[in-house]
């Protein structure tokens, strides 16, 4: 006899996801659609891009139109020359792409470093947000990344870094399993699946790029919070995050009006992936309980 589960993950299945692309400053941005509804856009972290929600799009696909974006740079869409790398460079592409797709709001859900641009987003064109859900987001109150950022962003460190780029892949798989809260929940194909970006020329570029501004954005996020106060957000962690730290989401939750926290425990810096059922479930459950105020 079939159980539940399996009977829903047979329905979910027949929504077709789509890959579709987006001209943006006469370069092409790749994404994936799927469902109906209000729309959901939902940003990857600094070297993930739309395969990190290749477990949740079906789930939340079922009561939202889903966009899930490679942002430009990264993933399998264009790395243009000289790159605006900056959070407000980024928030200002993906209104941009908003604007291409014909979405004038939408709900946000950003992770790590997309849930940064998420919330500089958000804080640029507020009236677009409906709600967020952040997930681990880098942010002002986390040391972790202000620390990092410049050493791999000063000129020997980066000529390095670019230089035996083409012999990273084995640590790119090593700093992927660091994220994990029990590396025994990583699921076949997921390391490939993250590293086939890489081999396109010019991805470990991006992520120093990233890093040349790191700690000037941070700075400029927190003075633009406080035009997010009015907009519900959900903060969603891993107990075990060692990349963004879980200490730092109570100070960001002091700057919403209407905010959630929910902790995963034993997880790590990726919980869509380390424990995707209950990561969609929490989306889920957070746009349903909010859906009669947003509309």
């Amino acid at each position: 006899m079939e159980s539940t589960s399996q009977t829903e993950t047979r329905a979910r299945a027949v929504l077709p996801i789509e890959e579709r692309w987006a001209a943006l400053d006469e370069y092409r941005m790749r994404y994936l659609s799927s469902g109906s509804g209000p729309a959901l856009l939902l940003l990857h972290g600094l070297f993930g891009y739309s395969f990190s929600w290749r477990y949740a799009l079906p789930v939340l696909a079922e009561n939202s139109t889903v966009y899930a974006v490679d942002m430009l740079g990264v993933g399998f869409s264009d790395r243009p020359p000289n790159l605006d790398c900056s959070l407000r460079g980024h928030a200002e592409r993906l209104l941009r792409f908003l604007d291409r797709v014909g979405v004038t709001s939408c709900d946000l859900l950003g992770t790590s470093h997309g849930g940064a641009v998420a919330m500089m987003a958000a804080a640029l064109a507020p009236a677009r947000v409906r709600r967020l859900i952040l997930v681990a987001p880098v942010n002002p109150w986390s040391a972790h990344g202000k620390r990092l950022a410049p050493f791999l962003s000063c000129r020997a460190v980066s000529w390095l870094l670019l230089r035996f780029a083409p012999c990273l892949g084995g640590a790119h798989d090593l700093l992927l399993r660091r994220l994990y809260g029990d590396r025994r929940r990583i699921r076949p194909g997921t390391l490939e699946g993250y590293s086939a970006p890489l081999r396109i020329p010019g991805a470990f570029k991006y992520g120093l790029d990233v890093t040349r501004a790191w700690n000037r954005d941070l700075e400029e996020l927190e003075l633009l919070l406080p035009r997010l106060t009015r907009i519900p957000t959900l903060l969603l962690w891993g107990s075990e995050d060692a990349a963004v730290s879980p200490a730092s989401a109570r100070q960001l939750q002091r700057q919403f009006a209407d905010c959630q926290i929910e902790i995963f425990e034993g997880v790590g810096h990726l919980p869509y992936e380390e424990v995707p059922e209950q990561f969609s479930s929490s989306v889920v459950r957070f746009l349903a309980r909010n859906f009669a105020e947003a509309f």
